[in-house]
């Protein structure tokens, strides 16, 4: 038996200032009950015991430890630059040269 007649349809339709013909209003009613009959069978399913899930896999967390490591100094890390001009890497212009 059908859920959406096409009067509500129709109503849907004007209320979203849709202009649909008759054609459209039978078509769009019958995939409409189709959606509901897909929705409805799914609440018909016996979840009970089953834990509520936002995700269907697992999901852990692939964080590191934060360890504090040595790195470079400013003078060890501009020691290969090819230009270095008041501790700073120096590169060419590539935007808005005069």
């Amino acid at each position: 038996m059908s859920e959406i007649s096409r009067e509500q349809i129709s109503h849907l339709a004007k209320l979203s200032r849709l202009a649909l013909s008759e054609e459209e209003l039978d078509q769009f009613a019958s995939q409409i009950d189709e959606i509901v009959d897909a929705v409805s069978a799914v609440g018909k399913v016996n979840a009970e015991g089953v834990e509520p899930m936002s995700h269907p896999h697992s999901i852990t967390t692939s964080m590191r430890e934060d360890v504090i490591v040595r790195t470079l100094n400013a003078e060890q890390a501009l020691d290969q630059a090819p230009a270095v001009e008041d501790d700073r890497f120096v590169v060419p212009q590539i935007l808005g040269g005069e």
